[in-house]
This record gives structure tokens, C-alpha cells and sequence, in this order.
């Protein structure tokens, strides 16, 4: 077999031989079985009449190259997080939950960071009013829901826009800005501010109806029967149907579908409907839009490890498989795992709090999970200084020695950011030694 682009035959044989020994010049272990699989997949995919598949055994559908990365194992836990965090049908809205990010890339991200969701939401009414409302009724009925119990705790909800400036615990917020709400102020419907000329304005949930903008739930989660805790977020992308068919984005944008695996195969005629709607150029725009975030990532305050995520999805969009194909290796290594240390300990975090009302067991778990992989990836002073830290952090949480809130906050800025310089160099080392992202890195600057 072998496999034609832009004009070159290309032998598959070559080319996971090319693969293998660049991989090992960086220094990274290849499975030659699972890439040749995965190359074979990825060009068998280009030429399926639709981008997206069924996997009906399961109940699972998505972007097609999408469903290649995603670990059938894992399935079940995601549907039971997805239980605490989707937004429920009703009679005129409808719903479909999809995992996105790194925990449906389960297949090379060994090691993921936070459960991400991504869940479409269509809301048929009269007008575009009546749509805003009984979004923000939705949302907050699942807040106060799932507000807090022995398994999860509700963090922020993200509804609404600013439409003027405002102040608020003493930080300027510039009118468009999406406002965040805590758990309290959701409950209580209200949230104070201030506006510009010092004035007290209380502003009521239904403000938020004005213009829902970016919506967004996150939750912390434990899981007993696993010692972990992880932290879950679900991103809405809200549609409203007008009475004579029209889907209008509440946002003014309908996303694409590149990322997602949808977990319930009920909501197909849903996503099916929406995916009529998607820009022909959605994969263009949603290139441009990964490159931007290369871009922010490899430059100032550089963040290697999330660039590589998005180089990786770049690649392999755009039919570049052994440029992706190596960025995927990269996640498989041990030194990867550091990429899941940095997320667990912002989830440690919100988990630690002592309003929290998580298991406090699988808090603990968790934190000796992450001591141990430490110690197992890190020597000298960089080991030390983070896992001493880290079992301030546990002796706080187990009542041993009670951290003020400064120091707490203090501890866990300077954890995450020696974790974040581990990340960083790892990644950036590795990226840098592939020709293809070094090319497409200075392709980029040079279009700046």
C-alpha cells in the first residue's frame, strides 16, 4: 500500500522507519505496532465520505480522526462524571455531552490533566429572550443541584457579560468580560459589585440573560473507589431554534467538532442537526485559531506543554501524520506525567479548602499519589522543594498543622510554578528537535 500527498507516493513502511528513528533521536520510546495502526487509520479516514463515525457498539460518535485517540476503557468513568456536570433535556431544550481536550485523547494522553466537557445545547422559543431565560434558569437549577455533597463541589459558573465596567473585590472588570459567579452568589441569585464612580450595585442573576456570552460549570469530583479527585468543567455552546427552524449561537459563533467525543448516542439527531450548520471553512478558522494559541504559548510566558497539544491537533487535522505522529509519542513518556501533577495540584486546590464538603480520604489519596510521582520523576532540589511542599499541603488537609489561607495560596503558586518549569523544558526540548514544528514555528512568526 502506499499513500499519496501533494503529489509524492509515500511508503508507509518508510515512513514509520523515519518515524522510529527520529523518535529515538529524541530520546522517546516507540510502539512501531501502534503507530503503523494509527498512520493506517488516519489515511483510511481522509477518504470516508463524512468527517464524522458511529462507534455503535458503544454509543459514542465524533470527528472521525477524534474517535481514533479516544480509550474505550475510560468510558464509563467519563459517563459518570458527566452525569454530575451535564445540563439535563427538557421538554424545549436538547442536549449533547461530549468529552473534549486531553481526557478523550486517553490513547497517547496517558496522563491527563482536568475532565473537560463540551455540551451543546439548543433552546426552542418564541423569541431570542425567552431562549436567554430559560437558559439561565437551566444553569442555575443544575448549580444549586449539584452544589455541593460528599462527591463533588460546584467552583464558578461563567454566565453573562459585563456591559459596563465595574469593580469587584477591588479589581477593575472591563465591560464585555464574561462574569463569574460563585457558588454563594448563584445560590443567593445576587452578587455585589461596584461601579466605576464607587457606587454599590447589586446585581441580580437575571442580569446575566442580557447576553449569555461564554457559559461554563466547574466542578471539583472526587472519586472514592479510585482515590482521586480531579477537577470537571463543561463549556455550553447554546443554539436557539427559532419557531420557523433557524439555529442562532447565542454567542453569535457555532463551534466546530473537531475535539469531541460524544458520549450519549440518543443526542445524534441533535448534533446532526447542528453539524449541517458549521461553516465550511470551520476547519481553516479552527487551524488559525490553534496557531494563535501556538503562538501565545511559544512566546513570553512560554507553555510548551500546552502548545504541544495543540501542535499535535494542527497536525493531524491538516493530513501532516508523521509531524503528529511523533508530538504524539511525546505524551506517552514518563516525564509526560508531570503535565498531570501540574493540573491535580490546582485541583488540590479547590479540593483542599475547608468549606469543602469531598471525601476527604480520596483528597489525601490523591496527594500521596502525587508525592510518589515526584519522587519518581524529579531529583535534587527541584524533588525536594516540591515534595516538601506538597506534604505541607497533605498535613493541612489532614488537621496536622492548619496553613492560613496566604501561605496555603503561597505554597501552591510556588508547587505549580516549579512543576510548570519542568513542563516546560521537557516539552520544548522535545518539540524543538522535530523538523516539522521547528518549520511550522518559523512559518509562523514570519506571518505574525
Amino acid at each position: 500500500m502506499s499513500d499519496e500527498r501533494n503529489g509524492a507516493t509515500v511508503d508507509p513502511n518508510e515512513e514509520v522507519a523515519h518515524i522510529i528513528r527520529t523518535a529515538r533521536l529524541l530520546g522517546v520510546e516507540v510502539d512501531e505496532t501502534d503507530v503503523a495502526q494509527w498512520l493506517t487509520a488516519m489515511a483510511a479516514a481522509q477518504f470516508e465520505s463524512k468527517d464524522w463515525a458511529i462507534d455503535e457498539e458503544v454509543g459514542i460518535f465524533g470527528h472521525r480522526i477524534t474517535l481514533l485517540d479516544f480509550e474505550l476503557a475510560t468510558l464509563q468513568r467519563y459517563r459518570r462524571i458527566a452525569d454530575i456536570v451535564q445540563l439535563p433535556d427538557t421538554p424545549n431544550i436538547e442536549t449533547a455531552i461530549s468529552l473534549s481536550g486531553s481526557a478523550a485523547q486517553g490513547r497517547i494522553q496517558r496522563y491527563p490533566g482536568d475532565c473537560d466537557y463540551f455540551e451543546r445545547v439548543n433552546i426552542k422559543a418564541a423569541t431570542r429572550e425567552e431562549a436567554c431565560r430559560l437558559l439561565g434558569q437551566l444553569m442555575r437549577e443544575k448549580a444549586l443541584a449539584f452544589l455541593k455533597g460528599p462527591t463533588y463541589d460546584l467552583i464558578e459558573v461563567r454566565f453573562g457579560t459585563w456591559k459596563t465596567d465595574v469593580v469587584r473585590d477591588g479589581k477593575p472588570v472591563k465591560a464585555g468580560s464574561s462574569i463569574t459567579w460563585r457558588p454563594e452568589e448563584v445560590q443567593a441569585g445576587k452578587m455585589e459589585v461596584f461601579r466605576p464612580d464607587g457606587q454599590p450595585w447589586t446585581v441580580e442573576w437575571s442580569y446575566g440573560e442580557l447576553d449569555p456570552g461564554w457559559c461554563k460549570m466547574d466542578w471539583v469530583i472526587a472519586e472514592p473507589e479510585e482515590g482521586r479527585v480531579v477537577n470537571a468543567s463543561n463549556m455550553l455552546d447554546v443554539t436557539w431554534e427559532t419557531p420557523e427552524g433557524e439555529i442562532v449561537p447565542l454567542d453569535g459563533f457555532l463551534d466546530p467538532y473537531f475535539q469531541e467525543v460524544y458520549l450519549e448516542a440518543e443526542s445524534i439527531p441533535l448534533f446532526s442537526k447542528l453539524a449541517q450548520r458549521v461553516s465550511p471553512q470551520a476547519l481553516g478558522e479552527y487551524v488559525y485559531q490553534l496557531t494563535e494559541q501556538v503562538r501565545k504559548y511559544t512566546h513570553g510566558n512560554a507553555n510548551y506543554g500546552k502548545a504541544a497539544k495543540r501542535l499535535y491537533n494542527i497536525f493531524r487535522l491538516t493530513g501532516q501524520h508523521e509531524a503528529a505522529a511523533l508530538i504524539r509519542e511525546l505524551f506517552d513518556e514518563p516525564a509526560a506525567l508531570l503535565y498531570q501533577v501540574w493540573s491535580l495540584i490546582d485541583t488540590l486546590d479547590d479540593a483542599g479548602r475547608s468549606d469543602s464538603s469531598l471525601d476527604r480520604e480520596a483528597v489525601i489519596s490523591q496527594m500521596d499519589q502525587l508525592i510518589r510521582e515526584v519522587i519518581d520523576l524529579l531529583e535534587g532540589p527541584q524533588e525536594t522543594g516540591i515534595v516538601m511542599a506538597l506534604l505541607r499541603l497533605r498535613d493541612s488537609i489532614t488537621g496536622v498543622r492548619r496553613l492560613e489561607a496566604a501561605e496555603w495560596s503561597g505554597i501552591i503558586s510556588s508547587s505549580r510554578e516549579q512543576v510548570e518549569e519542568e513542563v516546560n523544558n521537557y516539552f520544548r526540548a522535545k518539540l524543538l528537535a522535530i523538523p516539522q514544528v521547528v518549520a511550522f514555528l518559523e512559518r509562523m512568526d514570519q506571518s505574525a
